[in-house]
């Protein structure tokens, strides 16, 4: 059952006034991605393929993903009826492909699959609750906020599971550290910035990877304030079996947000 449905949002209050035409941009794109849950429900159900309980979990968690790409798309729609979700989905779904029928996990072993669950989560919990946060236009600062408290739960969910295969698998910090280490690093891969050029940009000629992923991130990293990193850097940690609130966490933190920061001061020179 879905923890909530787009009936519970209050579309009557949305005011067109208060609405940031950048944060539409990433809005659009957001949608997008959320809306492929059912592909990773289907990698995740074959990579997972003897754990009839892991699976189950898996495709509700893809019916929630899904619903918040709805909802995005409708409020992006409010803003813009002419944005064309079908179209941009489909190119997005060619594009960015799993390997749904794989045996084995892209990042070795069940474990690593987890971790890598835990640091997306991680990842969603922290960008939406700094885009609600941002959000000055009512009807998206509650799509933002329900969509935060459910990539909470889903990072729980994902956790919860990897503690019970972390004492079959015995997989150590260092290579759980890597995992989530790359796992991060691919936050700048095809992925989120085929879906802001689709979402945007699809009569401006064909898909630069470079250009795209730098006008995604100068416009998602500017909406993160110090908090939102320090409590992401701590769950991901807690996630990887390091002290979530340890001299390590808040070096981590600094070092986060002085490196988005500073992305989003570069690429805004450079005129991404």
């Amino acid at each position: 059952m879905a923890h909530w449905t787009l009936d519970d949002i209050p579309w009557e209050r949305f005011d067109r006034s208060k609405v940031d035409p950048e944060l539409l941009k990433i809005i659009k794109a957001a949608s997008l991605v959320e809306h492929n849950g059912y592909e990773y429900a289907r990698y995740l159900e074959s990579v997972f393929r003897d754990d009839v309980s892991f699976q189950e979990a898996a495709w509700i968690w893809a019916r929630e993903e899904v619903q918040h790409g709805k909802a995005l798309a409708r409020w992006a729609k409010l803003v813009d009826p002419g944005f064309d979700f079908d179209k941009a989905f489909a190119l997005f779904a060619e594009k960015i492909r799993l390997p749904v029928e794989a045996e084995r996990s892209v990042r070795g072993t069940r474990t690593g699959e987890l971790i890598a669950r835990c640091i997306v989560e991680v990842g969603t919990s922290s960008y939406y609750t700094a885009l609600a946060a941002a959000a000055r236009e009512p009807v998206l600062h509650e799509i933002c906020k329900h969509i935060a408290a459910d990539e909470l739960r889903h990072y729980k969910l994902f956790y919860t599971h990897l503690r019970a295969y972390l004492a079959r698998e015995r997989v150590g910090p260092l290579r759980r550290f890597w995992v989530a280490l790359r796992r991060f690093f691919e936050s700048e891969d095809d992925e989120l910035a085929f879906a802001y050029y689709a979402a945007n940009h699809l009569d401006d000629g064909p898909y630069e990877r470079k250009r795209y992923n730098a006008a995604y991130v100068r416009r998602a990293y500017s909406y993160y304030h110090p908090g939102h990193v320090e409590r992401g850097v701590a769950m991901a940690l807690k996630a990887i079996g390091f002290n979530p609130r340890g001299r390590l966490s808040q070096w981590l933190a600094r070092f986060a947000a002085w490196f988005m920061h500073m992305r989003v001061e570069r690429l805004a020179r450079a005129g991404a």
